[in-house]
């Protein structure tokens, strides 16, 4: 057995201990795949995915995540959480994501003590490690699991297990919550965020793949694959984007030379950390 199948036994293998287990599902690429694998080896009342309902998640991702657990007959629960109202959230400080994600998993644990399920999992893998994510203290400090991280996988790797299971998110362009778009210490607006939502929604339907909309103020900068630059600035898309972003409420709209790049918005926090 090759190594990256020797992986796919220990995340396997370590599934069947926990024994039960509620699994924060977005229907990302990471948390697909957790889920497909812990299906395979825990009985169905074992399993429980449970989909954060917020500001900060786009409508099409919860009808994918909705899908692939019917699809599967997969228990699934989808949980609404008023993110703009947890303390300090709103005011988008460095540590946004460690404000968030304690109130998110704090009651994705509640959800599971309710349900007799003992462990709550959550989908970061080994390539998550490097970057700036103060949402990991939070996982660290509530005790919720990574099988990911635990099984050595990487994002690569993951992609590479789920294209062999037929998984429909093996190729799937990596996704981050909306909150990611906004400038560290700006404040989360629900107009900024539907701006946003409405803007990617547009990308995605001119089938883009991997991109983002970063929002300054009622600026948009778009963030791309260098290889789409050309088909961007063609002038029937440029000018359907001018338009529809205009509509959306941006008031100039703008094209990242350097490209897509995760997490871009940590820039700033990891030079001034140097």
């Amino acid at each position: 057995m090759d190594n990256l199948h020797c992986k796919l036994e220990q995340l396997k293998k370590y599934f069947v201990e926990l024994e039960s287990v509620v699994i924060g599902f977005s229907g990302g690429v990471d948390s697909t795949f957790m889920l497909q694998v812990a299906c395979e080896v825990l009985p169905p009342e074992k399993l429980l995915a449970v989909t954060a309902v917020s500001a900060f998640f786009p409508q099409r991702e919860m009808i994918e995540a909705q899908n692939f657990c019917t699809e599967r007959k997969i228990n699934h629960l989808f949980m609404p959480v008023d993110v703009l109202k947890i303390d300090g959230v709103r005011q988008n400080p460095n540590n946004r994501c460690y404000l968030c994600k304690k109130t998110l998993f704090t009651q994705i644990k509640n959800v599971a003590e309710d349900n007799g399920i003992r462990w709550v999992c959550e989908g970061s893998n080994m390539d998550d490690i490097g970057d700036y994510r103060p949402g990991m203290q939070a996982i660290t400090e509530l005790e919720i699991k990574s099988p990911l991280r635990h099984a050595n996988l990487s994002k690569q790797e993951i992609r590479n297990l789920s294209q062999e299971m037929n998984l429909p998110t093996w190729n799937k362009p990596s996704f981050a919550c909306l909150a990611s778009r906004f400038v560290y210490g700006e404040q989360i607006t629900e107009e900024g965020l539907a701006m946003v939502d409405k803007a990617e929604q547009l990308l995605s339907n001119l089938e883009f793949r991997q991109f983002r909309v970063r929002i300054h103020g009622k600026m948009a900068r778009i963030e791309i694959e260098p290889s789409d630059f050309t088909r961007i600035i063609q002038p029937e898309i440029r000018e359907k984007i001018i338009k529809e972003f205009t509509d959306f409420g941006f008031s100039y709209v703008s094209l990242d030379l350097n490209g897509y790049c995760m997490g871009s918005m940590n820039k700033t926090i990891l030079e001034a950390g140097k």
